[in-house]
């Protein structure tokens, strides 16, 4: 599998990847390239973004994390404000949207308390609500690597029972790094890669 990296700052980025979609009855799969890349978010995405969400509220009660985001969050509100701020983003291919993602440079202030410690007090970029779609398997991975190639020290906060989320960066080499407290007084497992 080959990622080619050609990145500009908030420029959109193209990158081939291979994609196996098993034919009917046939064990070994059809690979075929894909191309996938990473654009700010539009208004005109909103409804395909929030079909997004929905599907990933559902994935996670199905791994049995009903907490982190229920039914209800993200709220649209709150991702319409991330498009007008330009701190949306979308994993596109062709016309679909895989993926969404918030990612801002501005510090987080749940960031500035944690029952442990971050690898370093340098800028950083940090990642929210970052869903995949039915057709989205490999973008969560795909918009995480996005972000390290663009900003370099990445903090991203997940549930205690956001098992694929834990694996995923683990996978990728984020590091664990102590507990911090949302806004509503929830514990989060915070995690940086720089």
């Amino acid at each position: 599998m080959k990622l080619s990296w050609h990145i500009k700052k908030f420029a959109p980025q193209t990158f081939n990847i291979q994609s196996c979609t098993p034919k009917p009855k046939v064990s070994a799969g059809n690979c075929e390239a894909v191309s996938w890349h990473i654009r700010k978010t539009t208004m005109a995405d909103i409804e395909s973004v929030m079909v997004v969400y929905s599907f990933a509220q559902n994935m996670m009660a199905e791994y049995g994390n009903c907490d982190q985001w229920g039914t209800v969050h993200p709220p649209r509100a709150l991702i319409e404000e991330d498009i007008r701020i330009g701190q949306s983003y979308v994993c596109v291919s062709g016309d679909e949207i895989l993926a969404v993602f918030m990612v801002s440079t501005i510090p987080d202030p749940t960031y500035d308390i944690i029952n442990g410690a971050w690898l370093d007090d340098k800028p950083y970029a940090v990642v929210h609500r970052i869903a995949r779609g039915r057709n989205g398997k490999g973008a969560g991975e795909f918009c995480l690597n996005w972000c390290f190639k663009e900003f370099g020290n990445v903090r991203i906060d997940t549930h205690e029972a956001n098992l694929p989320m834990i694996t995923l960066l683990k996978r990728l080499g984020y590091e664990y790094c102590g507990i911090i407290w949302i806004e509503n007084g929830d514990e989060r497992l915070a995690y940086q890669k720089r």
